[in-house]
């Protein structure tokens, strides 16, 4: 078991999900639900893991307004360490996002994100910081100089980087980035072709790019139909629970989650993969991007009930 931090690199956003009652239609008015969380994807995988008792700190930007404040108070309260933490001065970033009565995204809205303060020079002033990590962890959502800078560093450093792409438009813009070393990459099946230079519409090509642009693992997500974790050797693949959805949001980012569990705890690929499917199953039955009603003691015991041995 490592007692070195995961470092997450990347969002803190406040989040409002409207949560439909009918089927959203174009134009007129909609019932809805509200909730607000704290969210941001690297800031999401930080607070699970620290609940997970998985040590870990964050570097994001977050405001100075109350909303900024709420977002550190949250954050302290979970055990995530902000010894890097960047507050600008207005407001917090929000994402909006508008839910279909089955718990799928409709649409979402993102405002007022500074991660372009997330900068290179930012991280080579806390190098000190990054070195004590055993993973470090960056949204897409980050600038691309400022994720070249930490493939470079964990190259330098054997530090396992890994990138998580969000979604469609910030995965695009690590198409021509230098991935070198990368130690994993986490798309799903929509952020995976906007990954590649090439037109192939064939995944396995797709992803024979990326290893071939020195990617060491390709974790694709399908949803429901479960994930495959690709190396240039072999491909492990693992179905996904068969639950009802009440909320998306989050299950990916707690996937992410349960797989750094997994290596936190000393677990190979396979055992980190139902680690990751059991946390994400487990977010999806509840409102929210945070599984908050499990420890680590609970949720290793609930891969057994999602993946029974047989």
């Amino acid at each position: 078991m490592s007692t070195r931090p995961v470092i997450c690199i990347g969002a803190a956003l406040v989040d409002k999900l409207f949560h439909s009652t009918d089927e959203v239609l174009i134009a007129t008015t909609t019932d809805a639900t509200v909730t607000k969380t704290a969210g941001g994807v690297a800031r999401n995988i930080a607070h699970q893991l620290a609940l997970l008792d998985v040590q870990v700190q964050l570097i994001t930007a977050v405001g100075s307004d109350s909303d900024g404040d709420w977002i550190k108070q949250v954050c302290r309260a979970a055990g995530v360490g902000l010894d890097a933490i960047i507050t600008k001065d207005g407001l917090n970033g929000k994402y909006t996002g508008i839910l279909n009565p089955d718990g799928s995204l409709f649409t979402a809205f993102l405002t007022n994100a500074e991660n372009h303060l997330i900068t290179p020079e930012h991280l080579a002033a806390n190098r000190e910081l990054l070195l004590t990590a055993s993973y470090l962890l960056a949204d897409a959502n980050i600038r691309v100089d400022t994720g070249e800078w930490l493939v470079r560093f964990s190259r330098e450093t054997g530090i396992p980087f890994i990138l998580e792409p969000v979604s469609v438009p910030p995965a695009r813009k690590f198409k021509t980035a230098d991935l070198e070393g990368l130690y994993l990459l986490t798309p799903n099946e929509d952020e995976l072709p906007v990954l590649c230079t090439t037109e192939s519409s064939l995944i396995p090509h797709q992803i024979e790019e990326l290893l071939n642009r020195g990617v060491q693992q390709i974790w694709l997500h399908n949803g429901k139909n479960g994930s495959a974790l690709n190396t240039k050797e072999k491909v492990t693949n693992l179905h996904a629970p068969a639950i009802e959805v009440v909320d998306c949001t989050g299950a990916g980012d707690g996937s992410l989650s349960g797989f750094l569990l997994g290596k936190h705890l000393g677990r190979n690929d396979l055992d980190c993969m139902r680690l990751a499917h059991s946390l994400s199953a487990e977010i999806l039955q509840v409102n929210g991007a945070i599984a908050t009603h499990l420890d680590q003691k609970t949720l290793l015991s609930r891969v057994d009930h999602y993946f029974p041995l047989t």
